[in-house]
C-alpha cells in the first residue's frame, strides 16, 4: 500500500504521523545524550521490532520489554540486547528464559523479592552463563517493588550471592508522576524518586556491592524534568507515540503520533455523531486524576477540544458542541488520539506509517497480545 493515500485506507486503521514520531524519537535520544546516559527505551508502547530497530539506529542501548513474550518476538527479529522489567515466575516461564538467554547478546530482568531471587538461581543451576538481575524499587508508585535502602541492599547481597545471577543494578518507575496534580508536582517526583534510587545505589556501594545500571522510567517526568547526575539509564515509552493524556501534560497535541482512523457511520440525531470503532479498536481507558488525564476516550485530532463521551465494543461517539459551526456527514473519515497509546497498538495487527498524507510503511505489530 506503499505510496497510497491514507485516507483510502478501511477503518478502523492504526496511523502513526512518522515526521511526529521521528521528532519525539530525536527529542528523547536528545536528552539522553546531552545527559551522559543511555536510551533503552520500553517497547511496550509499540510492540513493534521495525520500530525498536528504528530507535537502536537512532542511539538507543538495546530495549525495555514487559513480559517475556515481548521478549521472545523481539529476539526473533534480531534485537539482542533486552531488559524485561518485571518479575519472571512459574517453571514454564523460567524454562522459556532459559531458552531466551542462549538466543540474545545481553539479557536482564527484574527480581524484588527473595523468592525470585531462589527461582532464578535454581533454575539457572548447571548453565554456563549468568543471568543479569535488576532490583525493582519502588519510589512511590505501590505497584512492584522493594523499598529503597536497607531492604534493598539486604535483596542486593541475597542476589549477589546467588549461583547462576550477576547483580546488573537497580531500577524503578515513577508511575505516580502520571497522577500528579500539576507539572511542578511531577518533576518533584521526579526528582524525589530518582534521590531514593541514588541514595539507593551509593549504600549499596558503600556495603561493598558493585552498581554499575542505575535505571529510571516513566514518560511524563522525562518530558517536562531533569535527569539526575549519577542515573545510568532512563526507560521511557509512551515518548514514542505521545497521546491525549501526554497531551495534557504539555499543553498540546502537535507530537501526538498515534492515531486510529475511524468513519462516521451513523447521525441518529442532529448533534450525534457514531463511528466504527469502539473498545475493540480505541482503548476505553481514561486516567482517574491528575495533569494527565484527557476527557472522555480520545479526542479528534483535527478538533482537539472534541473527545469522544460514549463508547462500546464495535461503536464510539460524541456530540457536536454547540455553536462551534463543525458538520460531519455519514462516510466522513476522522482521526482519534487515543488517551493511552500502549493498549491501543495492542488492538491492531498493523501500524501504517503516514508522511505528507500518504503510506510511507506498513509495520505489522508482530508482539500484539503477547502478554505471557
Amino acid at each position: 500500500m506503499k505510496g497510497t493515500a491514507f485516507l483510502k485506507l478501511d477503518t478502523p486503521a492504526l496511523l502513526v504521523d512518522l515526521d511526529r514520531m521521528e521528532h519525539n524519537l530525536r527529542f528523547m535520544q536528545e536528552k539522553a545524550a546531552l545527559a551522559g546516559v543511555r536510551l533503552r527505551p520500553h517497547t511496550k508502547t509499540h510492540r513493534t521490532p521495525a520500530i525498536a530497530k528504528i530507535q537502536e539506529a537512532m542511539g538507543a542501548t538495546g530495549i525495555t520489554v514487559a513480559k517475556l513474550g515481548e521478549a521472545e518476538i523481539m529476539a526473533s527479529e534480531g534485537l539482542d540486547d533486552i531488559f524485561i522489567a518485571n518479575e519472571i515466575v512459574g517453571p514454564i516461564k523460567l524454562e522459556r528464559l532459559k531458552r531466551l538467554m542462549k538466543r540474545v547478546r545481553r539479557l536482564a530482568v527484574g527480581v524484588d523479592h527473595p523468592v525470585h531471587v531462589e527461582m532464578l538461581s535454581r533454575a539457572m543451576e548447571g548453565e554456563p552463563f549468568f543471568l543479569d538481575v535488576l532490583i525493582d524499587v519502588e519510589t512511590g508508585d505501590p505497584r512492584t517493588g522493594i523499598s529503597p535502602g536497607g531492604a534493598t541492599l539486604e535483596l542486593a547481597r541475597r542476589v549477589a550471592g546467588a549461583p547462576g545471577l550477576r547483580l546488573r543494578g537497580i531500577y524503578t518507575h515513577d508511575g505516580q508522576s502520571y497522577d500528579a496534580e500539576t507539572i511542578e508536582e511531577v518533576r518533584a517526583i521526579n526528582r524525589q524518586s530518582q534521590k531514593r534510587l541514588l541514595e539507593t545505589a551509593d549504600l549499596l556501594r558503600r556495603s561493598g556491592i558493585p552498581v554499575e545500571e542505575i535505571s529510571v522510567g516513566s514518560t511524563p517526568s522525562l518530558l517536562v524534568d531533569g535527569i539526575e547526575q549519577g542515573i545510568t539509564e532512563i526507560r521511557p515509552g509512551t515518548y514514542v507515540f505521545l497521546d491525549a493524556d501526554q497531551a495534557q501534560l504539555i499543553g498540546t497535541t502537535a507530537y501526538c503520533a498515534q492515531t486510529v482512523l475511524v468513519t462516521v457511520i451513523s447521525r441518529p440525531t442532529p448533534e450525534r455523531v457514531v463511528l466504527d470503532a469502539g473498545t475493540k479498536s480505541l482503548t476505553y481507558y481514561v486516567q482517574d486524576k491528575g495533569v494527565t488525564r484527557a476527557s472522555g476516550h480520545g479526542r479528534l485530532k483535527d478538533y482537539p477540544d472534541v473527545f469522544l463521551d460514549r463508547m462500546s465494543d464495535e461503536h464510539s461517539s460524541f456530540d457536536i458542541p454547540v455553536n462551534s459551526g463543525l458538520a460531519f456527514s455519514i462516510g466522513d473519515k476522522i482521526e482519534i488520539i487515543p488517551n493511552h497509546a500502549c493498549p491501543t497498538t495492542n488492538l491492531h495487527e498493523f501500524i501504517h506509517g503516514v508522511r505528507n498524507g500518504r503510506i510511507e510503511v506498513t509495520w505489522p505489530v508482530l508482539c500484539r497480545g503477547k502478554s505471557q
